[in-house]
């Protein structure tokens, strides 16, 4: 029986107008200590992004979605919250901000193979089905 790990995942959230609490789900954020496995995926889909909110600065978003998935991969040039361990690295990120880019509340479950919830998140919450 493969070990199983226990993680915490968010929905980074793209939310055009603050005032209006809507938003786009474009990426995750997977965290598995016991794996030693801090991970993000972003997937903007410009044209859904577009049509939801035609006036959004795209080029003026990229970067702080770059931002994220540096400080999980903690490179040297993501400044000094990338420098932090992994864990503080996962709270920094899915605090509760009133800004563009959210997160969703964190969630739990358990998995053998960390890297394969990423991509099943992905599916499930961000990707169009079909």
């Amino acid at each position: 029986m493969p070990t199983l790990h226990t993680y915490d995942y968010a929905v980074i959230r793209v939310v055009p107008r603050v005032e209006r609490e809507e938003f786009i789900n474009v990426g995750v954020i997977v965290s598995c200590p016991g794996a030693k496995h801090l991970e993000a995926a972003i997937e903007l889909d410009l044209e859904r992004v577009r049509a939801f909110a035609p006036s959004l600065d795209i080029d003026g978003l990229q970067p702080w979605l770059d931002a994220i998935v540096a400080i999980c991969r903690g490179d040297a040039n993501a400044g000094p919250i990338a420098q932090l361990p992994a864990r503080a690295r996962f709270h920094f990120l899915t605090a509760k901000r009133s800004s563009v880019v959210q997160m969703s509340s964190t969630h739990v479950g358990r998995t053998a193979d960390p890297s394969s919830v990423v991509e099943h998140l992905m599916r499930k919450m961000v990707r169009v089905p079909g």
